[in-house]
């Protein structure tokens, strides 16, 4: 009974609203702008820029009920990718006479991300972020896929970081 008067009166007085995914969103804030996301990567992939610009506005639209707009909005989220990185993780020995080989390489991309909070700027950030993912074999062949995956690791962590507090 107590635990339940307490509940009602503190309850006008929550400035947070959690949804289904656990974010922590201002009731007030209704309105997000997210601007492409430039590929400024050393080593460029054509669409990289697009996905990931895409992936993180369908996270916002599919767990937040924010608006994704152009113009003036209650926050805004920019940036770039400042990383695309393939790498050996693990080399394969070979015969005396040929040079060892990588037997299993690490494809890993960061990406800087500005988000402002308007109706708060001291939820604002401007930080990296950067995952991998491992992988063997010839790149051409998986790498769509290895970037789908690291893309959607990637704006979790973006999305934890602006909405979650994590």
């Amino acid at each position: 009974m107590i635990v339940a008067i307490c509940l009602i009166a503190l309850g006008p007085s929550c400035t947070y609203k959690l949804s289904l995914s656990g974010a922590s969103i201002p009731p007030n804030m209704k309105t997000i702008r997210v601007d492409f996301f430039e590929n400024n990567a050393a080593l460029v992939v054509n669409n990289l820029s697009t996905q990931f610009t895409e992936a993180l506005k369908n996270r916002i639209r599919n767990t937040t009920s924010l608006a994704i707009v152009i113009g003036d909005a209650d926050a805004t989220m920019s940036g770039a990718i400042t990383d695309y990185n393939i790498a050996p993780v693990s080399i394969n020995a070979t015969g005396s006479n040929v040079a060892p080989i990588a037997g299993a390489s690490r494809l890993t991309i960061t990406v800087s991300v500005k988000y402002v909070n308007n109706l708060d700027k001291k939820d604002s950030f401007d930080e990296s972020f950067s995952k991998y993912q491992d992988f063997s074999g010839d790149i051409n062949t998986q790498e769509q896929t290895l970037i789908a995956a690291i893309n959607k690791q990637l704006t979790e962590d973006v999305f934890n970081k602006a909405f979650a507090n994590w």
